[in-house]
């Protein structure tokens, strides 16, 4: 046998390696997401005063909003507590504006409460309603984490079409009335950052 000839039957190793490449590469690249990123800046904590106008912004807005609720004798939405999060405690983040907000609570609060109407409640369409409400959000430029949960209960709570007005649109607008008011005492900050 001569140098490089190879035995009838028998496979060149590069190209076996090839004809397996496609189907391992995919998987290695998709694995190898999973590690994520190497962070290259360290995680710093705001100063106190932003701390504590975190603080006094989340307390003031929850309050708020639980006052309304208690008034009007309306339900307070978990989804709140978490939009309070991103308005007092990252109000610099694109998803913490005013636009992301309201529109996105008040669209998913319309997307669950339009599932709900048309199927009920059934053990798909708490899930059909906030997929849709997510979707709903990216296409009209409004994604605000929070409002997947205010369309999931929606659906969950068999709410009727005053819950777009009363409780959710008028809670967001609340949240971020308090959030112009308190944001604005750091000199560090600056909210919003933009309305539109």
């Amino acid at each position: 046998m001569l140098f490089g000839e190879r035995k009838v039957g028998e496979t060149d190793p590069e190209n076996a390696q090839a004809l397996i490449q496609p189907e391992h590469s995919w998987m290695i690249r998709y694995l190898a997401k999973l590690k994520g990123y190497k962070r290259t800046t360290p995680l710093v904590s705001p100063p106190p005063l932003d701390v504590l106008l975190t603080w006094l912004g989340a307390f003031l807005g929850i309050a708020a909003i639980t006052l309304f609720a208690h008034k009007f004798d309306l339900s307070v939405v978990a989804s709140f507590g978490a939009s309070a999060v991103l308005i007092y405690g990252v109000p610099d983040a694109p998803l913490s504006q005013p636009r992301n907000v309201i529109f996105g609570h008040t669209f998913s609060a319309m997307t669950g409460v339009a599932i709900f109407m048309m199927f009920g409640l059934t053990w798909w369409s708490p899930a059909l309603g906030t997929a849709l409400a997510l979707v709903v959000m990216l296409l009209t430029k409004t994604t605000h984490p929070p409002g997947g949960a205010t369309a999931l209960f929606a659906v969950l709570s068999k709410a009727q079409p005053s819950y777009i007005l009363t409780p959710i649109m008028t809670g967001a607008v609340i949240l971020v009335i308090i959030g112009l008011l308190v944001n604005n005492l750091s000199p560090d900050r600056h909210y919003p950052r933009y309305w539109y």
